[in-house]
């Protein structure tokens, strides 16, 4: 299983958000490429980096940044956030992200999924973002009346190989995995790389993920606030049966 410490954009820093709440923003970086360079001697050989400002505005406004922190190199890195057209997902792997993913434009536009999967097959992944069962969109602004799971199902038939799942009640909160809802998927798309994101707290929720074969989990507040030590979480997870 894979580990993905999170570096969030937003105005060019690295933050994080309570909920995905705009408004509830704690500023942890005012330099994101720094911060990468900490995960990768920590034991890090993944990353996850969202612009935020791109998500809300639907359009990519930190690719800058982003460009600047892939080129630190020496990692796998998934990036996400307003990417919305084939044109941008080419962009950010010809910069040398390992895969790209699409959010709100997978639910708006379903063609640009499998027109995405069709000319980049692994490179691109679909972030679930989920709040009581129903997919949210626009950095989480819109709840929908997608249901999450019958929309995971419909990505997997589509030919989406990852799909970063959201609890977006637990994310940023520190108060736990929904592992449950971990476990569903897995099991309902069987073939597809989970990878699990929202109120990791602890290292035995690590294992329990990967124990249950979730494909990779995204850690965000708990290693910027010490809750999760990146290096033992990196070696749990390695040496974990």
């Amino acid at each position: 299983m894979q580990l993905f410490p999170a570096i969030d954009i937003r105005g060019g820093n690295a933050v994080r958000l309570f909920k995905g709440d705009f408004d509830r923003e704690k500023i942890y970086s005012r330099a994101p490429a720094e911060v990468a360079r900490a995960f990768k001697e920590a034991g890090a050989e993944c990353l996850h980096i969202v612009d935020l400002d791109g998500a809300r505005e639907g359009a990519p406004v930190n690719s800058d940044v982003i460009k600047q922190i892939i080129s630190e190199g020496g990692f796998f890195a998934e990036v996400g956030g307003g990417v919305r057209s084939l044109t941008r997902i080419e962009q950010y792997l010809n910069a040398g992200a390992g895969r790209v993913i699409l959010g709100s434009a997978a639910v708006e536009n379903f063609t640009l999924v499998t027109d995405a999967v069709k000319f980049f097959g692994d490179g691109v992944a679909v972030g679930v973002d989920a709040v009581g069962g129903k997919v949210a969109v626009e950095g989480w602004k819109k709840i929908t009346d997608t249901d999450a799971f019958e929309f995971c199902r419909k990505l997997k038939e589509s030919g989406v190989r990852t799909i970063i799942f959201t609890d977006i009640s637990r994310d940023g909160t520190l108060t736990g995995a929904n592992l449950a809802a971990y476990e569903r998927l897995v099991s309902e798309c069987p073939g597809v790389n989970v990878v699990a994101s929202g109120g990791i707290t602890h290292i035995s929720e690590l294992i329990k993920l990967k124990h249950m074969g979730a494909g990779g989990a995204i850690l965000g507040k708990a290693i910027y606030d010490g809750a999760i030590d990146l290096s033992q979480a990196v070696r749990a997870v390695r040496d974990a049966g």
